[in-house]
């Protein structure tokens, strides 16, 4: 996989305003957000795409879904959404596996 900018920030080689880190993923805020609230979730593992996951994988997927859970609840969605664009076609910018959280707080 080449280097991507998401590389960069999970190395902090690059600013990001982080809000979440853990041993397998990170966390920040969309540069040019699509809701109140959006937030990438990274896995720090380079995977290009999610058409790459490996059955080995798995336990890393779910623990971005609890990941995604945790953040929604931290920044009390009312509701929110967990999206992932899968190659070029598919809206895909960076190829580096990510996760949008978009959340719309409580009122």
């Amino acid at each position: 996989m080449s280097e991507t900018i998401f590389s960069k920030i999970i190395r902090r080689e690059a600013p990001a305003k982080i809000v979440h880190e853990d041993e397998l993923t990170m966390a920040f805020y969309d540069i040019n957000p699509k809701a109140p609230i959006h937030i990438l979730i990274v896995p720090k593992k380079p995977i290009p795409t999610l058409a790459d996951v490996t059955e080995e994988d798995l336990p890393l997927i779910s623990h971005i879904h609890k990941v995604a859970q945790t953040l929604a609840k931290a920044n009390e969605c009312e509701g929110w959404r967990l999206v992932v664009n899968v190659g070029e076609k598919g809206g895909q910018e960076v190829f580096h596996l990510h996760y949008h959280l978009l959340g719309w707080p409580k009122a």
